[in-house]
């Protein structure tokens, strides 16, 4: 074998040594951050995600912090990639679970498209608790039967695409579970989307709104379909709407449970 073989072979070993670890972090409050992420992020000599989410960590001065703004997942998810092949531990971490809506596509994504040494990588994916399941498990069961999670962000598909997926939910008869429902720069799309689903749903369909659920500031509002006001939605609030199966139990102190029953009927 000659003197360049080796020296590649070498070069290769040293760049897939590395580990890289997508974990999520939950929706906010530190009890809901898993014992299993809690270990990876000991472990990790380079923290990598958006600013807002490492801010919630407690970090030693020996791991190196790499914060970056909201919208540049794929660029975030190759300099986790590098940083893993150089032979530093990384924690990429996403808020909620790292598969839904997290970076966990966004690092496969670039695996994929990148440099084919990332693919000899040492690469785990670590779940978190989704801001679905938090929002469910505070208002009661809404998730008892079929649902889906769609994002009304048009940032990478267009929104022909969002009202189809909307409508089709809404006709299967899935609860649905909408991230990303307005931001500054998106602010109408929530009040379209309530417009789609009124066309297809009884407007005594539940909607809930948890803004910022798990954290001090939580705000959860319980209404209906056709009392949903879309100013009540921001980019930290998940909208989480019924169907026709799902009740309210009213309870003492003006609160309410939302469960959707686990059979419907045969029609």
């Amino acid at each position: 074998m000659s003197a360049d073989r080796v020296s590649a072979d070498q070069v290769t070993a040293e760049r897939i040594s590395g580990r890289l670890v997508v974990v999520g972090i939950g929706p906010g409050d530190e009890a809901m951050v898993t014992p299993q992420a809690r270990a990876v992020l000991a472990g990790a000599t380079d923290l990598v995600g958006y600013g807002p989410y490492l801010a919630r960590l407690a970090v030693g001065p020996e791991v190196v912090v790499h914060a970056s703004d909201n919208r540049v997942e794929l660029e975030r998810a190759r300099h986790a990639l590098a940083l893993a092949a150089s032979g530093r531990v990384v924690a990429v971490v996403s808020g909620g679970d790292a598969g839904v809506f997290g970076m966990a596509s966004a690092v496969f994504e670039a695996i994929e498209q990148g440099d084919p040494a990332w693919r000899g990588l040492d690469v785990v994916v670590v779940p978190g608790i989704s801001a679905l399941l938090a929002v469910a498990a505070r208002v009661g069961a809404p998730l008892g039967h079929d649902f889906c999670a769609i994002s009304l962000s048009d940032n990478l598909k267009p929104w022909e695409a969002v009202e189809r997926r909307l409508v089709a939910a809404a006709g299967a008869g899935f609860v649905m579970a909408l991230y990303n429902p307005a931001s500054r720069a998106r602010a109408w799309q929530i009040g379209r989307c309530f417009e789609v689903l009124r066309a297809a749903l009884p407007g005594e369909v539940p909607v809930m709104f948890a803004r910022a659920v798990s954290r001090a500031d939580e705000l959860v509002t319980v209404t209906s379909l056709g009392s949903a006001d879309p100013a009540m939605a921001d980019m930290r609030t998940l909208v989480m709407v019924g169907t026709a199966e799902t009740r309210v139990i009213a309870r003492a102190d003006g609160t309410s449970w939302v469960y959707t029953p686990r059979g419907v009927a045969a029609s």
